[in-house]
């Protein structure tokens, strides 16, 4: 790709940040980036939660209405062809912007977006547990266990990840650049974690998944009917999850 860059670099506080700090600071650093990290130390997630990640990219698509679903069906099929053929074909994407394998946590995106005088750019966080995290015993966990690519596929590091992953995020973005998310929802619903389950929302509301809709907003069968809920601050768990 013309004016596309890649960056690798050992360790880093976020690529996310790293990266809003440049598509903030002018058309200097408003370039397409693939910017990797081995090690994140300051790390984070949607909703504040902390992440320790690797890969950062920013681009400039029309709208960004379900980038975060698919850009999680682009890195879920493309982990799919490094694990067992049956692991491939259960990892599943959880609404908005997590990867679950057997039930636990693989893998989660955070997208962002800076607006820089008229124009907005977005920033596409990927972190991806090639080993389970190492348990910090004065710290509770809280949500779904994590998991690591290489207990489920001997050999995984993350020179070979991301040798997997980058074209295939790559071709997948500037096909959401293109088309938006209509060009994923099938993909997308093949790997829908959330569909025909039951559903807690974080204001109380209890429901039924329901797939998602054609801007990739989540739908919610509840006692007062269908509910479209935004990623916008709002977690999403199944009943009896913790979030």
């Amino acid at each position: 790709m013309q004016g596309f860059t890649v960056e690798v670099v050992p360790t880093i506080g976020s690529t996310n940040a790293e990266l809003m700090r440049r598509a903030r600071s002018g058309p200097q650093g408003q370039a397409p980036t693939l910017l990797v990290a081995a090690e994140q130390t300051a790390g984070r997630g949607r909703m504040g939660k902390t992440w320790l990640s690797q890969p950062g990219q920013s681009l400039k698509p029309a709208h960004w209405a379900g980038l975060s679903l698919a850009v999680g069906v682009a890195v879920a099929d493309a982990l799919a062809a490094v694990l067992p053929p049956p692991l491939g074909e259960r990892l599943r994407l959880k609404w908005p912007n997590d990867l679950w394998l057997e039930g636990a946590k693989l893998a989660g995106i955070l997208v962002e977006t800076a607006h820089v005088g008229s124009g907005a750019w977005v920033v596409v966080g990927v972190g991806i547990n090639i080993q389970p995290p190492v348990p910090d015993p004065t710290v509770a966990w809280t949500g779904v266990e994590p998991t690591g690519l290489g207990v489920h596929a001997a050999g995984q590091d993350s020179a070979a990840v991301l040798r997997v992953v980058a074209p295939a995020l790559l071709r997948d973005l500037l096909a959401f650049e293109a088309l938006g998310f209509s060009a994923f929802a099938q993909r997308f619903a093949q790997r829908d974690a959330l569909r025909d389950q039951a559903l807690a929302l974080s204001d109380g509301t209890l429901g039924t998944g329901c797939g998602v809709d054609e801007q990739g907003a989540l739908l919610v069968l509840t006692a007062m009917g269908m509910q479209t809920v935004h990623s916008a601050e709002v977690s999403v768990r199944p009943v009896g999850v913790a979030t």
